[in-house]
């Protein structure tokens, strides 16, 4: 039975137990020795081997009133643009040839990550243009630098379901000194609770094959995207090789690996208050997140 790490509240306590597929969140007693997600990741080498053995089938019941992120607040959050082949044309671009080197930015940790069911803060809607993009998240286990391909899912310790969320009315400037400062990847990328993540974080060890994924992003029901992370330019072992020859990377961090074609700014949709984001991918499971705009303004 597939199973993930999931950071729950009950009341004002909160604590870590794992979320089963079927939506049962339970209490295995060898997943009591930790007392957040981060510890489990800081004592991965430790860690791996006992979660490995651990019974979700027959572990006691966890009542809970919220799932949080279940990493409440990762150390970094390196996140790949242009990573998936036909989103690249249906934003007008050219696919990269042999030798294309991973384009990152980084979201803030601590202010942009939120659970799986909290809710999206949208402000300005018409004139920011807050877009959806669905992502497999990567969550570092052993940290490392000058990683190579080769080893470089060894430093996975699990996946997470993730929406980019972005405000793409504020990518571009129209007044800048110089072309260099015409996209502002802060501006747009780095809004408080622009990252919906969770429900769980599944061990690296129940996915044989992190290319071969499914992503499905749906609003109001209607799907928006579905895609193989197959279509990945680079894998998931070439991003987190990229990315270690830049920064060293650390247990909790969290690399998202960009987004399959079905955004909306390709076709000049974008959310507004009322609407309903559900983000899937199979193994990993799914995010609800309600669009709040806090103005009252109706769409």
């Amino acid at each position: 039975m597939t199973w993930s790490m999931a950071t729950y509240q009950l009341g004002d306590a909160v604590g870590v137990a794992g979320l089963r597929e079927d939506g049962t969140l339970v209490a295995p007693p060898d997943l009591k020795r930790w007392t957040t997600t981060l510890e489990v990741l800081e004592d991965w080498a430790h860690a791996e081997p006992i979660l490995r053995t651990i019974d979700v089938q027959d572990a006691p019941v966890v009542d809970y009133d919220i799932l949080l992120a279940p990493l409440r607040w990762p150390r970094k959050v390196i996140c790949a643009g242009v990573n998936y082949r036909r989103h690249i044309r249906e934003m007008g671009g050219e696919i990269p040839t042999n030798g294309w080197k991973p384009f990152f930015f980084l979201k803030p940790p601590t202010t942009t990550v939120i659970g799986p069911t909290d809710a999206i803060t949208v402000h300005s809607p018409e004139t920011a243009r807050y877009d959806w993009e669905a992502e497999l998240a990567v969550v570092i286990g052993i940290g490392g630098r000058e990683i190579s391909c080769e080893d470089a899912l060894g430093h996975v310790a699990g996946y997470c379901v993730a929406n980019d969320v972005t405000a793409r009315g504020h990518h571009k400037r129209d007044a800048v000194p110089a072309d260099a400062f015409v996209y502002d990847w802060f501006a747009s990328k780095s809004i408080d609770g622009s990252l919906p993540l969770g429900p769980g974080i599944t061990p690296a060890f129940q996915i044989p094959d992190p290319q071969d994924l499914r992503l499905r992003l749906w609003v109001n029901d209607e799907l928006q995207q579905d895609e193989s992370t197959s279509d990945m330019i680079c894998t998931v072992a070439e991003l987190i090789s990229a990315a270690s020859t830049l920064v060293t990377l650390e247990p909790g961090d969290v690399i998202s690996t960009g987004t399959p074609s079905g955004v909306g700014a390709g076709r000049g949709l974008y959310l507004v208050d009322g609407d309903v984001v559900r983000t899937t991918i199979d193994g990993l499971g799914t995010l609800e997140n309600p669009v709040i705009d806090p103005s009252g303004r109706t769409p």
